[in-house]
């Protein structure tokens, strides 16, 4: 017996990210709530596969391809990493141009802390979310932390060789020191790591006896905060993405 497999085939919910739709984890959450129909039925089983031919509506609206869009935003403090806040609170959403939100059904990649800065990655690309999130490969994150205290060589060791967090040790981390103001009696770090724990810098360096005053995220895979003042948003340039999808 000879079985014909569909190799065209794609699960639902990556067809969906695919499409500018949401994050692939909010297209899982999209189906399992009973809001997208292929052919008519309504389909809440992650499992799904479909191909060029079915016909998917989300909340009774046809699917479309969008055209994939890029942008690192520098994120400020006091803005929630979320699309929309149940509670009013300003989110990073706020901060996107209009002719961009009415465009585009796009969103950030990832959190970034309310009283942290720095580097955001939005877009209306699900695959790519997927890809950076759910990433086992290591993808450098480079932290600028002002920390309460001045650093000893033995405490740029411990953030070095990994911090024991949730009872894991953390992946080693680069440290590198920018400053130390004796004066105020704090210390400027840049701090590489590779992993994207909860609030896992502030919580490293808390372990070690120094809370973090003042946290900044600089880069992401590469893509750095050049050109832009707190607040602004550019488009990333095509070799930007071209580094984040091999990563």
């Amino acid at each position: 017996m000879v079985i014909v497999v569909d190799d065209n085939k794609e699960r639902l919910q990556k067809v969906m990210a695919a499409s500018g739709v949401a994050s692939r984890r909010k297209c899982e959450e999209i189906i399992q709530s009973g809001r997208v129909c292929v052919n008519g039925k309504i389909i809440t089983e992650l499992g799904t596969k479909v191909s060029k031919k079915d016909k998917i509506e989300v909340d009774g609206n046809p699917l479309t391809k969008e055209s994939l869009v890029y942008y690192v935003l520098y994120k400020p403090t006091g803005y929630l990493t979320a699309v929309s806040d149940k509670l009013g609170r300003r989110t990073v959403m706020d901060l996107i141009p209009a002719d961009i939100l009415k465009e585009n059904r796009i969103f950030p990649i990832g959190r970034l802390d309310y009283d942290t800065s720095g580097v955001l990655l939005i877009t209306n690309d699900g695959d790519l979310s997927y890809r950076l999130t759910r990433s086992a490969k290591e993808i450098e994150k480079v932290y600028q932390v002002r920390i309460d205290g001045i650093i000893t060589q033995d405490g740029i060791n411990q953030l070095m060789k990994g911090i024991l967090l949730d009872g894991r040790l953390t992946k080693r981390a680069k440290v590198e020191v920018l400053s130390l103001d004796k004066k105020n009696n704090s210390s400027l770090l840049l701090l590489t790591i590779t992993e994207g724990r909860n609030r896992q810098v502030r919580r490293m360096c808390e372990n070690i006896g120094y809370p973090v005053k003042k946290l900044k995220r600089v880069s992401f895979g590469g893509v750095t905060l050049d050109g832009l003042s707190v607040g602004e948003i550019r488009s990333l340039k095509p070799h930007e993405v071209k580094v984040l999808y091999s990563l």
